[in-house]
Parts: C-alpha cells; structure tokens; sequence
C-alpha cells in the first residue's frame, strides 16, 4: 500500500498482521464448520482455506477446537446483534409484542445453516454443555433480562424474580431450536414452536390476549 503517491510501502504493524491472520482463520473456520461440520473439517483444510500455515493456526487458538470455541462465540455474538436489530425495525407495539417478535426472529435465525449446524449441533458435542451454555446465556441472558425488565418497567409484565425467568425463557428457546433443528419437518415444527413460545411469554405475562400474526 502507498499513500500520496510516496514510492515506500506502508508496513502493517504486528498486531495487525495477527489480527488480519486472526480473522481469516475465523472465517475459514465458519464457512467449513457450518458446511461439513466439526468431525470432518481438518486443521490442513482450515488453513489452506485461510491462506496461512498450521503453525499460525495453533498460535492464535491452540488447536482446531480452540478455533471452533471462537467461531462459536462468534456465531452466538452475531446471532444476538441480529435478533436485536430487526426487533428495533420491527417496532413492536409494547414490550410484551417485542418479546414474541424476539422470540420468532430467535428461532428463525437458528434455522441457518452456520447456525445450526454450529451452535446447536456441534457446539454441544465438542465443547460440553457447560461451556455451550456459558457461552449461549453471556450473549443471549442479557438480552433476555433486558427485555424482561423493561416489560415489567412498562407494567406489560408483573413483577416478577428477574433472572429466574430470564433463565427459564433462554432455556426454553434453546430447547425450542435444538426441537427445530432436528425435526424431520423443520417448516413445520418452526410454526408449532412459534405458538408454544407465545403462550409461555403470554404465560409469563398472566395474560391470554388474542395474539396478532408477527
């Protein structure tokens, strides 16, 4: 690169160069986890696909499974900005609305392919429920609590032990993919879970309204 039309290269620094390197491994990462899944994607085909060596593999994360940790991460980090950004362009009318409107657009998002096969799959079976779920409640919890708060702020919720439900709710969505993402009919059972997650939020709410079709 020159800048100006001055003949002398501009040199990246270090920590650019790591993280350029960083993110190609990422994004290999990504693409062939989500296409073959973990089992079958090897180191040497991760960094063929990111135009670096093995070594530079292993000092960023350790091993393939360190990548994979980090695609997951990522993964549930994109999931969660996703979901926040078109509940806003949704414009719910309340705060109980933009639940639900969450609710779908959660479920929705889990039916992409990285997604699926990623977090809900593989991320389970290679990294252990308990750091699945660590990663799953420090991006998608906040969230949650967020919302239920400014329900119960708004008086669309009654008072209620905040992260108690919180907790209950991410559970329940978390199951509600994995339903998803296993079904033989996927179109169908995404419909059927729909309906299961307004009634727990309207449950929640201890109300029964007729619900519109968000």
């Amino acid at each position: 690169m020159r800048v100006n039309g001055d003949p002398t290269p501009v040199r990246r620094t270090q920590a650019e160069r790591t993280a350029a390197t960083r993110a190609r491994l990422l994004g290999a990462g990504r693409q062939l986890f989500a296409a073959d899944g973990y089992a079958a994607v090897s180191t040497q085909a991760i960094v063929d696909a990111a135009g670096v060596t093995r070594g530079a593999l292993y000092h960023q994360f350790g091993d393939k499974s360190g990548l994979f940790a980090a695609v997951y991460e990522e993964v549930e980090r994109d999931l969660v900005t996703a979901v926040s950004v078109r509940i806003a362009a949704a414009a719910p009318t309340d705060q109980l609305a933009a639940m639900r409107v969450g609710a779908r657009l959660f479920l929705g998002e889990c039916s992409a392919p990285d997604v699926q096969r990623i977090v809900l799959i593989d991320a389970p079976a290679v990294l252990g429920w308990d750091r699945w779920r660590e990663v799953g409640m420090k991006y998608g919890l906040g969230v949650i609590e967020a919302m239920l708060a400014a329900a119960m702020a708004d008086g669309v919720i009654p008072e209620q032990p905040l992260r108690p439900t919180a907790h209950v709710l991410l559970g329940a969505l978390d199951e509600a993919a994995l339903f998803v993402s296993r079904a033989a009919d996927a179109e169908g059972a995404l419909e059927q879970m729909y309906a299961v997650c307004d009634r727990l939020i309207n449950g929640i709410a201890g109300t029964n309204p007729q619900l519109d079709a968000q």
